[in-house]
């Protein structure tokens, strides 16, 4: 796809036509694609996104609707909610995530609703900037949005359990719509399920994603001044299709390590495995490619944590390595710290890098975690 404009109108609109057009190239045709959806592989929580996302096996909160569906049953006595903001690539892109966890009364069943939206929002629609004659006019620049949202019903249940274990599942069900402006819309379904043992120093979780394949039927809306106009710039005029996202695998453990009556260690890895052919990833084959996630958690009487965690391991040339071509492994890094405030209120907070050590884009995440007191249950 190419849009010619003039150099000057070009460097002034090039990230928002980069963005549209490439929202719209990515939708043409009907088939799996590596990257798709996208955003619901961002994270959720700054706990977890401090720890590199190293959370399948240890994560107990209202979070756990995303991470691993299964955790959720560390909810046992009244509910609990999750709120976050993040803004992307200097607050181009804002993203959000909330969730309501409510465990039910015999404190082995819990049920979750979780909403994710990311978008950009006041993207130029340069289509009629030129007019029939050549001339510019800055008069027919309009501006449209581009979110993506997703839905999330988690329901978790514990099994059998002994003095020195537990063990618990649970599965999600999603639904996931995407828009475009006025050009653009999908809807989609997918499924997801989750298990996590639990021991007392130690605990294990696999949470798998897609399970059914995830897709996106999209569908396009443009007005025949608009075809003409993608014609006469070369680009293509998108057709309804379908978007297949392949399942992925997500296995990990964690151990606490007690360094002191008062102070606790908790450290986890991930390992995240996708079977839709070779990525650059630290791990890969034709077939499937992994990708690890390592964590670390250090909390000081329970009230006040401090976390970091590494992922997203990549080959990269090395910086200012042109002629020789020489790779180096690239990593993202995260940090970030936690405190508690009385028994109910958890507010957490993390720095990330967004990109690859090569391509630093730091940004500040905030979320807070709330247990919400039910006094009928004399808590």
């Amino acid at each position: 796809m190419v849009v010619f404009l003039p150099s000057k109108i070009f460097r002034r609109t090039r990230l928002p036509l980069l963005i549209f057009f490439t929202c719209l190239q990515a939708t043409t045709h009907a088939q799996f694609r590596k990257y798709s959806n996208e955003f619901l592989n961002i994270g959720a929580g700054a706990r977890g996104l401090a720890m590199g996302g190293a959370q399948v096996a240890s994560v107990r909160d209202a979070t756990a609707g995303y991470w691993n569906p299964a955790g959720l049953v560390g909810i046992e006595a009244q509910p609990s909610v999750s709120f976050m903001h993040a803004e992307y690539f200097a607050g181009i892109g804002k993203y959000d995530f909330g969730s309501i966890a409510l465990p039910l009364y015999d404190k082995k069943r819990t049920l979750a609703f979780s909403f994710l939206r990311f978008a950009v929002d006041d993207i130029p629609n340069t289509l009629f900037l030129v007019e029939p004659d050549g001339s510019i006019n800055y008069n027919n620049i309009t501006s449209f949005s581009s979110a993506d949202y997703a839905f999330i019903l988690s329901y978790a249940q514990k099994l059998n359990a002994s003095r020195d274990r537990k063990m618990s599942f649970g599965v999600n069900a999603k639904i996931i719509h995407r828009r475009v402006g006025a050009f653009a819309t999908a809807w989609g379904f997918g499924l997801d399920g989750g298990w996590q043992m639990e021991g007392k120093r130690w605990s294990v979780g696999v949470a798998a994603r897609d399970i059914t394949t995830t897709f996106n039927a999209w569908s396009f809306q443009f007005t025949e001044r608009e075809k003409e106009i993608l014609y006469l710039t070369n680009n293509d005029i998108p057709v309804q299709s379908t978007e297949l996202t392949a399942p992925r695998l997500i296995i990990g453990a964690a151990y606490d390590f007690p360094l002191r009556t008062d102070l606790l260690l908790k450290a986890e890895a991930n390992l995240e495995i996708t079977f839709d052919g070779k990525r650059n990833t630290l791990l890969r084959t034709g077939l499937l490619s992994a990708d690890p996630r390592m964590g670390a958690e250090l909390s000081l009487k329970d009230q006040f944590f401090v976390r970091a965690g590494v992922y997203n391991f990549q080959q990269a040339l090395a910086d200012g390595d042109t002629l020789n071509q020489k790779k180096v492994w690239i990593y993202q890094p995260g940090a970030g710290a936690g405190f508690r405030l009385g028994k109910s209120l958890m507010i957490d907070y993390a720095f990330t890098n967004l990109a690859n050590q090569a391509n630093p884009l730091y940004t500040h995440i905030f979320s807070m975690r709330l247990e919400l007191i039910n006094k009928k249950r004399g808590n």
